[in-house]
């Protein structure tokens, strides 16, 4: 079967599926199918039988807007993706969504956000190379595979390219194979009216081997690439520059913007067929193209010539066996919810007055005891966002030969880049990423962030600096709505402890809770809180009762972090005076509102008019859980923090004038 016929049954399908959904891009799977057709038949280690093998290749389709490609090389090569689901591309309740997303069999990762995809394949290469220093053992290498990613002038295009790639060849990422669609075309046309960059030596200039340009269309030069990208012996990444024609069998479309983002129509897909001498109907795929695409039997054998070698691990290293399948199967220790108690209890005991990012990195030192799956990092502020844990090992540089794995990422300035690629490590199994900025900087890290919420990925997002309470750094450094985005955001648990304790059960939670977490912690020191067993017990909760406020509260007072404190004078002032107010600690919205009704009610006890929600944060978020806001309606300002937190209105005094204020 001629390598054309091969390539020409993804065009076919990437079109008429675009034809049928009248939506989509086919111009990007008709120019990428040679390529794609040499990789996934010749050299992608995969077994369509058993997607989630440990041992794959990864394959991830940065440029997911041509989802077709994918869907086409699943459903060609013997997964489980049926012609039905290709016709029912982009619509309701069908496996072939409009971008690739990670539910969808045989795709590793949800991308279409560009440069993402790109970002995530770091971070799976970052974990393939940790996970093989720390369990490969000699003649048994049992965690050795490539990733490769596909990525196009959009995807280079964005910023998180440069911070990825940057990072990609700093820390010398050999199993890293990233294919340019170098077709000159964007939505909006030519590329070189907007962007011309030299490719080549923008990646030379990252610490990447770059071959060619070739021509994205011979097999041969596809096939002679990929070998020398494998044969490499320096510490490097590869970029393989292919040069291409986007809507390549579209007579009239061809190398057009018009092949972008549209069906071709019916007249265009009976000229490619001529074109491509295509004499087949619509989603009709000859037997014997289907026998020739058909990667079932080869991939068995690949992972059942791995098995025999993970046998043999497994006799002779049943400890680190044992480990290895742990943490891949995501599980933790069995140890770890009496260890994760023990803490919290030891935690309780020493009644510290600390920041919160320092009761942070004190979860870290013992957590890195608890789970060697931790493998952390902060984007250039390890000292000011205290992820850099006692027991932190750097992991290796291209410049570091070594066998000697590590657990702590130096990410430099790059939070978003940091975020997606902790996505990817997440993804790849065998560790739990964490990583720390500050929050104001989550404006430039959301994409990553919401990305993780989509596909439900346990990271830990850790923001320092979380207040008006970073004082005289000003406005540009202070955030004031990003909690509501965070809060606002589908999936995500943010928790903003308000002292040690409270920290120690957010990260406990984090480690054992699918999905991703964001802890929120200050720079400035917060006054521990007392608490008998039962406040204790229903932290984890989400929000819980702090003072009672006696039997028949008749005002509730809702407050989290750093104002917590001067919230817990303002009412306890009230109640020696002889009213009855109460208390709430809400260090995470998202525990508490996953609790059942009783439980929320008589928590917050009084009418919804009768309650007071406190924060240095967005006031208007809060209107959920109380009539009555105090918090921030503007911007902070450059200022000592005492000083801000009073004209705020954010003291024990202030609050407690309000409260009286709603009291008669």
């Amino acid at each position: 079967m001629e390598h054309k016929q091969l390539a020409n049954a993804i065009r076919v399908l990437a079109a008429d599926a675009v034809q049928q959904a009248n939506s989509g891009h086919p111009g990007m799977p008709m120019g990428m199918a040679d390529i794609a057709t040499v990789l996934w038949r010749d050299f992608l280690k995969h077994n369509p039988a058993d997607p989630n093998w440990v041992n794959r290749d990864r394959f991830i389709l940065s440029n997911g807007h041509g989802s077709m490609l994918q869907y086409a090389l699943l459903h060609l090569s013997g997964y489980a993706i049926t012609i039905e689901e290709i016709k029912n591309f982009r619509q309701f309740g069908s496996a072939t969504a409009g971008h690739p997303e990670l539910e969808t069999i045989g795709v590793e990762t949800t991308t279409g956000p560009l440069g993402q995809g790109l970002a995530n394949g770091v971070g799976m290469a970052i974990a393939e190379r940790n996970l093989a220093k720390e369990f490969n053992r000699q003649g048994l290498e049992i965690i050795s595979h490539h990733t490769y990613v596909f990525a196009g002038d959009g995807c280079l295009m964005e910023g998180i390219s440069h911070e990825a790639c940057s990072l990609a060849g700093t820390l010398g990422l050999n199993k890293l194979i990233c294919f340019f669609d170098d077709n000159g075309i964007s939505i909006d046309g030519e590329v070189k009216n907007w962007c011309r960059d030299n490719t080549k030596q923008r990646f030379e200039s990252y610490n990447w081997n770059v071959i060619g340009p070739i021509d994205g269309h011979n097999h041969q030069e596809i096939a002679a690439a990929i070998s020398q990208a494998h044969q490499s012996t320096n510490s490097k990444p590869t970029l393989i520059i292919c040069k291409t024609h986007i809507g390549y069998g579209s007579p009239n479309k061809v190398d057009t913007a018009g092949a972008h983002g549209a069906a071709l129509g019916d007249e265009e897909l009976s000229l490619m067929r001529k074109e491509l001498s295509w004499e087949h109907p619509p989603f009709m795929i000859p037997d014997e193209i289907y026998h020739a695409w058909d990667l079932r039997a080869k991939g068995e054998k690949l992972q059942q010539e791995w098995q025999q070698s993970y046998t043999k691990y497994q006799s002779a290293h049943q400890q680190e066996a044992t480990e290895l399948q742990r943490r891949l199967e995501s599980n933790l220790p069995h140890s770890f919810a009496q260890d994760s108690h023990d803490f919290i209890m030891h935690q309780h005991e020493q009644a510290e007055d600390v920041a919160s990012r320092q009761a942070s990195l004190q979860a870290l030192n013992r957590l890195s005891e608890m789970l060697p799956e931790m493998l952390g990092g902060s984007a250039d502020l390890a000292g000011s966002n205290c992820t850099l844990h006692k027991n932190a090992v750097g992991i290796n540089t291209s410049g570091d030969t070594s066998d000697k794995h590590g657990n702590y990422i130096y990410y430099g300035v790059r939070e978003l880049a940091m975020s997606a690629i902790m996505n990817g490590i997440s993804l790849h199994k065998g560790y739990i990423p964490y990583g720390g900025t500050f929050l104001v900087f989550l404006d430039y890290s959301r994409s990553a962030v919401r990305l993780a919420a989509l596909m439900n990925l346990k990271v830990v997002f850790l923001f320092s600096h979380d207040s008006i309470g970073v004082g005289e750094d000003g406005p540009t450094h202070q955030p004031v709505e990003h909690l509501a985005m965070l809060r606002h955001t589908h999936n995500v648990r943010t928790w903003r402890p308000a002292d040690t304790v409270e920290t120690a059960v957010a990260w406990m939670d984090s480690m054992q809770e699918d999905g991703p977490s964001a802890l929120v912690v200050s720079r400035q020191k917060l006054k521990f809180q007392n608490r008998d067993a039962e406040q204790l017990n229903n932290i984890s909760k989400g929000g819980y009762s702090l003072v009672t406020g006696g039997d028949t509260p008749e005002f509730t007072v809702i407050a989290t972090g750093s104002e917590l404190e001067p919230a817990r004078q303002a009412v306890e002032r009230h109640n020696k005076e002889g009213r009855q107010v109460r208390l709430v600690s809400m260090p995470c919205c998202e525990r508490f509102d996953g609790q059942d009704a009783a439980y929320r009610n008589s928590t917050l006890s009084v009418d919804y008019t009768k309650r007071l929600a406190v924060e240095a944060a967005s006031a208007d978020y809060w209107n959920k859980y109380a009539q009555n806001t105090q918090g921030m309606n503007s911007f902070g300002m450059s200022a000592p923090a005492e000083e801000l937190f009073k004209h705020f209105g954010l003291t024990a005094d202030s609050i407690y004038t309000r409260i009286k204020e709603l009291l008669t």
